[in-house]
């Protein structure tokens, strides 16, 4: 029988390119709309995408889904965060009243939540919230190790395992969310190990600290990263030393998106950073990945830079949750709409020859 890193590594090893052959149909289908060519901008890069990853010109996502990863991290116990611990298990249970940010986002956008315990400090069961526990909270990353490797990759299965799960249910298209205080600093502490940065670039204020809370968590980053050594080479050794639960699984989504071939939309800090990690363990993931809006997190867009992405939208977020995955949803549907309805210049009767040239240089997506 398989270890677990063994399925995990084969399942990384055996993720596959996009369909270039279908992305280069749908550019022609749309470059034959009657419209200017590019005249739809990221619209037009959106739906060519999709194209690649679903292996069909036209899509419809029409089942949507938010993956949120909850879990505690031991770290809270260094003051670097405003809110208390207890705030991961009230606001999970919010998520399935519908009652957060992310939950009235997405029923506006006709999106489901799948809401993890991966790690939650609690005993607590809910009907509504899928029990994949790992254990109660990491250890604290200012004295030792977050996790273990094994546990690290036990949490990163279990965020594949969520999409299998999900694709096997129909849906069509994901976003990756989670929930967890403390995690700006799990996150940043991950980032700081990934790329060659001063730490002071990379960490936020998080869900709002003052001068000093906000200088301590500086503090505690760059302790954990000189405690626990984390090799830049090995991102499921930075996930166990520096990272957290909600991490690992959020790393394992995008991971399994890449694999069973589903499309994935990139939230804020959190959810770009384990972006970035599922990246480098294989950078064909990228092609699958879609994102939304621009994090007011100071380490977002250094993230973002190593993937070489550009978000979407800029609406001053900085919530996280998956909050800026249904917005994107509503956006990549208009991709949809304009490649699945417009008239071609056939269908509307016009005479597009004047556009031959302009088309044999417009051969990129």
């Amino acid at each position: 029988m398989k270890s677990k890193e063994e399925i995990l590594r084969g399942i990384i090893n055996n993720i596959q390119d996009v369909d270039k052959i279908v992305m280069d149909k749908a550019k022609e289908r749309m470059d034959s709309l009657a419209k200017p060519l590019n005249s739809l901008g990221k619209l037009e890069e959106i739906s060519i995408r999709l194209s690649g990853i679903t292996g069909k010109i036209k899509n419809t996502l029409d089942k949507r889904a938010i993956i949120i990863m909850c879990a505690d991290n031991g770290v809270v116990e260094e003051g670097v965060s405003s809110c208390p611990q207890s705030v991961t298990l009230s606001q999970t249970i919010n998520f399935t009243k519908g009652f957060t940010g992310v939950a009235v986002l997405a029923k506006a956008n006709n999106t489901d939540l799948k809401v993890i315990d991966i790690g939650i400090n609690s005993d607590l069961k809910h009907p509504l919230v899928i029990n994949k526990k790992i254990r109660k909270s990491t250890n604290n990353i200012s004295r030792e190790n977050a996790m273990t490797y094994e546990e690290a990759i036990e949490g990163i299965l279990v965020g594949v395992e969520a999409v299998k799960n999900v694709k096997d249910n129909g849906y069509k298209i994901i976003g990756v969310g989670e929930m967890g205080i403390g995690n700006t600093t799990t996150s940043s502490s991950v980032l700081a190990s990934l790329i060659d940065l001063d730490v002071e670039e990379l960490v936020g204020r998080g869900a709002g600290l003052l001068d000093e809370a906000y200088s301590n968590k500086i503090s505690i980053v760059k302790k954990a990263i000189e405690i626990n050594k984390p090799k830049k080479d090995d991102p499921i050794d930075i996930i166990a030393k520096v990272g957290g639960f909600d991490i690992a699984g959020m790393t394992g989504v995008f991971l399994g998106a890449a694999y069973y071939k589903i499309p994935v939309v990139i939230d804020g800090l959190i959810s770009v950073v384990s972006a970035l990690l599922a990246f480098k363990l294989n950078s064909k993931v990228r092609e699958y990945m879609f994102t939304s809006h621009a994090s007011k997190e100071k380490g977002f867009k250094f993230a973002m830079n190593e993937l070489n992405l550009e978000p979407i939208l800029n609406l001053n977020m900085g919530l996280g949750e998956g909050s800026g995955c249904p917005l994107a949803f509503s956006i990549m549907d208009s991709a949809c709409a304009a490649m699945n309805n417009m008239a071609t210049f056939k269908d509307a009767e016009i005479n597009d020859s004047y556009l031959d040239e302009l088309r044999k240089i417009n051969n990129t997506y």
